[in-house]
């Protein structure tokens, strides 16, 4: 049958002679379309019920392959820094048993007040108190406040604070006040806590 002839049949067929028990003499264009609609629910309905899971399934594991390579990457750039990570690690333990050799035990915490004492007293100060107070404890460290009152000018203050900042052990100044001690008005009184540390190791 020609081109022709198929248009012409499909022209003349009426949708309404359609009979599934007579589908042999459909014409063939109605039976081409009948098969390509059918062909297209078979394949939606494929992909519906089996390929779309896949592809629900395949994201899944794409994305689980981008996690594992980033977990390599960086696994791979620990090992290859490993040496580095070593050094690095050598250099702060040395550095922190620097500042822990700079805590004052307790058997020398009666030096540094002594050391204290003796840099109020070469800076020109007169020393009204140095008085230890309560230790504080911290997670892996104590804290050793110490008020200290002195007297005297604002040169010789600013000596006192300098002096202290440069002692071997590690001691900070917190609280600091200063006014007039009311005779001279070039001596004024100063009160400040310094703070210095102890390491708490295996408390």
């Amino acid at each position: 049958m020609s081109l022709s002839d198929s248009l012409k049949s499909l022209n003349e067929f009426d949708i309404n002679d359609l009979d599934i028990n007579n589908a042999g003499i459909w014409p063939a264009p109605i039976k081409a379309i009948v098969v390509l609609i059918v062909f297209g629910l078979i394949m939606g309905g494929g992909y519906w019920f089996f390929i779309k899971d896949q592809y629900v399934q395949l994201d899944r594991v794409e994305k689980t392959e981008q996690d594992l390579r980033k977990k390599y990457e960086e696994k791979a750039y620990q090992v290859a820094n490993l040496e580095v990570f070593k050094t690095q690690m050598v250099e702060m333990e040395e550095t922190f048993g620097a500042l822990v050799r700079q805590l004052p035990s307790e058997t020398e915490v009666p030096g540094l007040l002594e050391d204290i004492t003796n840099t109020a007293l070469g800076s020109g100060l007169a020393l009204q108190e140095v008085k230890l107070q309560p230790e504080q404890k911290r997670d892996f460290y104590s804290e050793l406040p110490i008020n200290i009152r002195v007297t005297g000018s604002y040169h010789e203050l600013a000596s006192f604070v300098s002096s202290v900042a440069s002692l071997p052990r590690i001691v900070t100044l917190h609280d600091l006040t200063i006014k007039p001690t009311g005779g001279d008005n070039e001596r004024l009184d100063m009160q400040v806590v310094a703070r210095t540390y102890r390491y708490r190791a295996g408390e």
